[in-house]
């Protein structure tokens, strides 16, 4: 098997995972302000806890997004950074499909996966997956920036992800009830859950150079005027 250095910090949450010898390890650091700072020791802890040189892996997955502009920009310049002084390719994991890995790493006959990050600014990231039969995901719709009332939920899909949480106002249990076939708000996108798909997508042969690594941006604008800031917390008082 294959082995995997995996790292995600497109959320508030930093985490690196190893996959070795079909062995999974994780590391996690929260607060979004440290991510640069945390991500490379934790790589070294896992990397000695293993015992094998960065050297020995076979490639580097990573979070490409949506998610934090700052926090995707972290995960693709420490990636590349590595594998251009190992010579490994990277594997880009969408953030959403990570998230939809989580809930299925917790209930493995789930089909199909609603992931809804939160994106700030009134919006959230969605997509729409449906589990393969070896492994993988299957896209039925993909990712996207919207209000959450505009996010798709036509045939009771399991939806997960903060976005459920963050937006409550929108997605109320009934909502859910009536919408989705269960909801999972804790279920994000984690390290762990990248490096399995990285290994899987690896061996699917769909890694790419290391300078080929590019954060997946959905959003062009990335704060509000002062304005749509007021506009934005007039609504959420009024929820």
């Amino acid at each position: 098997m294959s082995t995997i250095l995996a790292i995600e910090t497109s959320t508030e949450l930093a985490s690196a995972a190893l996959l070795h010898q079909g062995e999974l390890i994780a590391r996690e650091s929260a607060g979004a302000q440290t991510h640069s700072d945390s991500i490379l020791p934790m790589i070294q802890q896992l990397l000695a806890e293993a015992g094998i040189a960065l050297s020995q892996c076979d490639a580097l997955a990573f979070g490409v997004g949506p998610g934090s502009f700052t926090g995707v920009r972290t995960a693709c310049g420490v990636v590349q950074g590595l594998a251009f002084g190992i010579d490994r390719p990277v594997v880009p994991i969408v953030t959403l499909e990570a998230a939809a890995q989580a809930c299925r790493a917790a209930y493995p006959d789930v089909r199909e996966v609603l992931p809804i990050l939160d994106a700030r600014m009134g919006e959230v990231y969605w997509a729409r997956y449906r589990a393969g039969d070896h492994g993988g995901w299957e896209i039925l719709a993909e990712p996207a920036l919207s209000a959450a009332g505009q996010v798709g939920t036509v045939g009771k899909p399991v939806a997960c992800g903060n976005g459920l949480a963050v937006y409550a106002a929108h997605f109320t249990s009934d909502f859910c009830a009536n919408e989705f076939a269960a909801a999972y708000p804790q279920f994000m996108p984690h390290a762990r859950h990248v490096a399995s798909l990285g290994q899987f997508h690896f061996a699917q042969g769909r890694a790419l150079p290391a300078q080929e690594a590019q954060p997946l941006y959905l959003r062009n604008k990335v704060a509000l005027t002062t304005a749509e800031r007021e506009e934005r917390d007039a609504l959420k008082g009024a929820a």
